[in-house]
């Protein structure tokens, strides 16, 4: 399904296996919600100079209570994305306050700047994010995850996996934004956060990425 303009609330809602929409445009509150398969890919009109990772791309609450499938969005979501998300893989350009609260499972990349209250009461999945300023260690809630760099040997695995799933989403959404860190990954790699539950062993987090892969 490939539509273009403005969604409204809930689209892609309880998203199915087999059902792929894009949306060439902007979408309010609630997309994704409790979607189980698929994919929705968001991503805004082609126009010079647009700056996807400075602009609101999706509403609040997006991805809440996810159990499987994919959300690509080519700017930045609101508040609340991906709580209690189990499941799903999703990728957007920036956040606010309270992404990944009480997640349990699932992958979650953001290329951008995060509200405060990051991972409250995250016990499960993972999440990598684009953190230039070294700052998101100061909104991350840590009473449940820990914050990790990914320059060491160890990490090699991860950065894998998020190159691929970078690849992937430029294929979907065209953004120029996340095409410019793939050209100069080496530069960004020391950039990155993996934020992951505390509890959760390394060796436990590295089958869960051979899994996702």
């Amino acid at each position: 399904v490939k539509l273009t303009g403005t969604a409204g609330q809930s689209f892609g809602v309880w998203n199915a296996g087999g059902l792929n929409m894009t949306l060439e445009g902007d979408a309010n509150d609630y997309v994704g919600k409790g979607m189980a398969g698929g994919r929705l890919v968001i991503f805004p009109p082609a126009v010079r100079g647009f700056e996807s990772q400075h602009n609101v791309i999706i509403g609040n609450t997006c991805l809440y209570g996810a159990t499987g499938g994919t959300l690509y969005a080519a700017g930045i979501a609101g508040e609340r994305f991906a709580v209690r998300n189990s499941g799903a893989i999703a990728v957007v350009e920036g956040a606010g306050d309270h992404c990944c609260e009480y997640m349990t499972g699932g992958l979650v990349i953001v290329l951008g700047d995060t509200g405060v209250n990051f991972g409250a009461g995250m016990t499960g999945g993972f999440a990598f994010v684009l953190d230039p300023n070294a700052s998101l260690a100061q909104r991350c809630n840590t009473e449940f995850v820990d914050v990790h760099t990914l320059e060491t040997e160890a990490a090699a695995g991860h950065r894998s996996l998020r190159l691929a799933t970078l690849n992937d989403y430029v294929a979907a959404t065209r953004s120029r934004w996340a095409q410019s860190i793939i050209d100069d990954f080496p530069r960004h790699i020391g950039s990155f956060r993996l934020v992951k539950p505390t509890r959760m062993a390394m060796d436990e987090l590295l089958h869960a990425v051979s899994a996702a892969a």
